[in-house]
């Protein structure tokens, strides 16, 4: 890693808190949102993985949470990666999201993957109750720019 790479990213930590619809409209929004945050700011966090793992965790704080109050996206970029941040209004824990999955998903269901894809592509993840419900994240560290593809 060269030094004026480390010199273009920011020095301190950024972060943005969005309200997002009670919907699946809010998936490809805060998709939108987290590309343009590591890309506008050239943080060097893999774009496409955040962008696939807060996708799981907005889409399944849309279909596992009641009602329609909004659910908020939490976006942290920090000098050694970004931290993503679902938050939503039921205080019950994700199911199976910081425990070891045993066994093999069943390939015929639709569902069931998007925990087991945010514990193997972050770095850390999990969960912590809000004084609204919970908040759902996961970490993923800088990538070096010779990683980065062409």
């Amino acid at each position: 890693m060269n030094g004026t790479a480390l010199q273009d990213r920011p020095p301190a930590s950024a972060s943005w808190r969005i309200a997002l619809p009670h919907s699946a409209a809010a998936v490809p929004v805060a998709r939108a949102l987290v590309r343009t945050a590591l890309t506008e700011l050239e943080h060097g966090a893999d774009c496409d993985t955040a962008e696939l793992l807060t996708a799981e965790l907005v889409a399944n704080a849309v279909e596992h949470t009641a009602g329609d109050t909004p659910i908020e996206l939490v976006v942290e970029l920090l000098p050694t990666g970004c931290q993503v941040e679902v938050h939503d209004p039921d205080p019950a824990p994700p199911g199976h999201l910081t425990q070891p999955h045993t066994g093999e998903p069943d390939p015929w269901q639709e569902h069931g993957r998007g925990l087991l894809l945010i514990r193997a592509l972050s770095s850390s993840c999990g969960h912590r109750p809000t004084e609204t419900g919970k908040a759902v994240w996961f970490r993923l560290p800088v990538v070096p720019p010779q990683w980065h593809p062409a």
